[in-house]
C-alpha cells in the first residue's frame, strides 16, 4: 500500500507542476496582450486628440 500511495502522490505532484507551468505561460500571454492593448489605446487616443483638438487623456497636451 505504501508504494501505491507514493505513486499517487508523485502523480499529483507532476500534475501540479504541469498546471503551474501552463499557468505561467498563460500569465505571460496575458501580460503581452495587455501591453499590445495599451499601445493600441495610446495610439488611438493620440489620433483622436489630433482629430478633435482636445486633451482626452488628461495629460495636458493634445496629441
Amino acid at each position: 500500500m505504501g508504494l501505491f500511495w507514493d505513486l499517487v502522490q508523485q502523480s499529483q505532484i507532476s500534475e501540479q507542476s504541469e498546471r503551474a507551468g501552463s499557468l505561467e505561460n498563460r500569465v505571460e500571454q496575458l501580460e503581452n496582450e495587455l501591453h499590445e492593448t495599451r499601445e493600441l489605446l495610446h495610439k488611438l487616443v493620440t489620433i483622436l486628440e489630433n482629430e478633435y483638438g482636445k486633451d482626452i487623456d488628461g495629460d495636458g497636451q493634445i496629441g
